[in-house]
């Protein structure tokens, strides 16, 4: 009993009060809390479902708003209110910077990245990053990558499957796509992770592997257990620090020898790390820099089109009407049956990106994301903030709050980011919707300098696979959503893929 009662005790006590107005509890809106060790027992038997859990918590709060506190941690404040995110996100900025408690979760693998580090650094980082980002050149270098990723690789691949029948997880092969296409973007390199008669490139491996233990980092309970392992360097902090090296090292090598062959052969690349290097920018900057690219651009992508295909065969008439107003794009722009769309036609498929709002709306590719207070302070909804207070904001929980969305909320309804403006696919204009209250690229300052760039990417493959193939589970079960740092399909979405007919 002793022992079970000390294990209960690592996993840390919980306390949850809704916040309103005032400091007065609602108990009817919290968990049941006991003396001492407050809510740890509905804690721990939640402990699998816990995205859920705050989202009833959020829900039944009259502010979506709650606070949560247990020992060994900082004091959490997890909310769903718009109001309450942009001021920390954009009205109050300089008093939510990510934090040294975020920071050293992912900063090993991150170091001095712009996803990791505030101030000086960070808006350094980010007015280089802007310039960059906004450049036509890279743009065009970005679609030329996507092209010859979806044609050469993607495509055959495809075709290959639905000749033979052979079940794919297509959440791998997404995840492997968009490695390839981020690797040639951010680092001028092919990893060729499609190639699936060859093994996964080291490289790959270790940022798998380095990414889901930092992820863990975040998630346990008490963080002293994973500070402990790292100081003596066994388990999981042992293999993340193999693994760290082997990312960090395997970048400096393509550094040095980007450096070496531009020197000789004068030939700066389309790539962000010729860039960032001809720009005179130091290899840690570089490096770093690109890490974190990396980061930002492959999960993310790949979870959102994964939901989107699942979420597409539970709703045939939506796909439908995809198809239809791709194939309605590529008519209006001339472009043939056997080549690539170009960016102007996606540029224009409007339901195509509402579809893609909607998926992420359900299933964001990042959870949650955390602040940490600078000084005290008082959220719009009335929460006090005190100094070094974790301030946590949910998308996932804030596209399941009906006074966000309605009662048909838990709905996969493309049609909610569209004006009604006739049934004409040129006529459907995307609505305006706050990025506070729909905040999966984040907002303010830090808003995701890749968003318009991310959006291309997955228009340009999710219109590409659906006019040439339908994609089918070949499992009728519904999925679930794991958050690490970010969200994916448990067990991979295996599929069978058919030729399209008339397509």
């Amino acid at each position: 009993m002793f022992i079970f009662f000390f294990l209960l005790l690592s996993l840390g006590f919980f306390v949850f009060s809704s916040s309103t107005t005032t400091t007065t509890c609602h108990r009817d809106h919290q968990p049941p809390s006991y003396p001492f060790i407050g809510c740890l027992v509905s804690f721990y038997r939640n402990r699998h479902q816990l995205l859920n859990w705050y989202t009833d918590l959020l829900s039944q709060s009259p502010t979506q708003t709650i606070i949560v506190q247990r020992l060994g941690a900082r004091r959490t404040i997890v909310t769903a209110n718009p109001a309450n995110v942009e001021y920390m996100l954009k009205s109050n900025f300089t008093n939510f910077p990510k934090g040294r408690p975020f920071t050293e979760i992912l900063g090993d693998l991150l170091g001095c990245g712009i996803f990791n580090v505030d101030g000086e650094l960070w808006s350094m980082q980010r007015k280089l990053a802007s310039h960059e980002f906004s450049a036509k050149s890279l743009r065009e270098f970005t679609v030329k990558t996507l092209q010859q990723e979806v044609d050469d690789r993607l495509i055959p691949m495809l075709e290959e499957a639905a000749e033979s029948r052979r079940v794919l997880d297509f959440q791998d092969i997404l995840r492997r796509f968009a490695f390839d296409v981020v690797c040639k973007v951010s680092l001028g390199t092919d990893p060729f992770c499609l190639d699936h008669s060859q093994p996964l490139p080291p490289l790959v491996k270790a940022f798998d592997a380095a990414s889901e233990i930092s992820a863990m980092r975040g998630m346990a309970p008490v963080f002293l257990v994973w500070k402990i392992k790292r100081l003596l360097n066994i388990g999981s902090e042992k293999k993340l620090k193999e693994s760290v090296n082997l990312v960090h090292e395997s970048v400096m090598e393509i550094i040095r020898n980007k450096k070496e062959n531009n020197s000789v052969n004068g030939d700066e690349g389309g790539d962000l790390l010729s860039r960032l290097l001809s720009a005179g920018h130091g290899e840690q900057v570089a490096r770093d820099m690109a890490i974190s690219f990396i980061m930002a651009g492959r999960d993310t992508t790949s979870a959102a089109m994964t939901w989107l295909f699942w979420l597409l065969s539970q709703n045939e008439a939506v796909e439908r009407e995809i198809v239809d107003e791709v194939k309605q794009v590529i008519d209006k722009n001339n472009i043939g049956r056997a080549r690539a769309l170009d960016f102007e036609a996606l540029k224009e498929m409007n339901f195509l990106k509402a579809c893609l709002c909607e998926s992420m709306r359900l299933y964001p590719p990042v959870a949650w994301d955390s602040k940490h207070a600078a000084a005290y302070d008082v959220l719009p909804d009335g929460t006090p903030v005190r100094k070094g207070d974790r301030v946590t904001y949910m998308p996932y929980g804030m596209g399941r709050m009906e006074t966000l969305w309605g009662k048909d909320r838990l709905e996969f309804k493309p049609d909610r980011w569209l004006d009604d403006l006739g049934e004409e696919w040129e006529n459907r204009v995307l609505k305006p919707v706050s990025p506070y209250k729909f905040p999966v690229f984040q907002a303010g300052p830090r808003v995701c300098l890749g968003k318009e760039m991310a959006f291309i990417q997955m228009k340009y493959v999710v219109g590409s696979v659906l006019r040439r193939f339908e994609i089918k589970p070949v499992s009728g079960n519904q999925p679930v959503f794991v958050p690490l740092l970010t969200g994916h399909m448990i067990g991979g979405l295996k599929v069978l893929v058919r030729k399209r007919i008339n397509e």
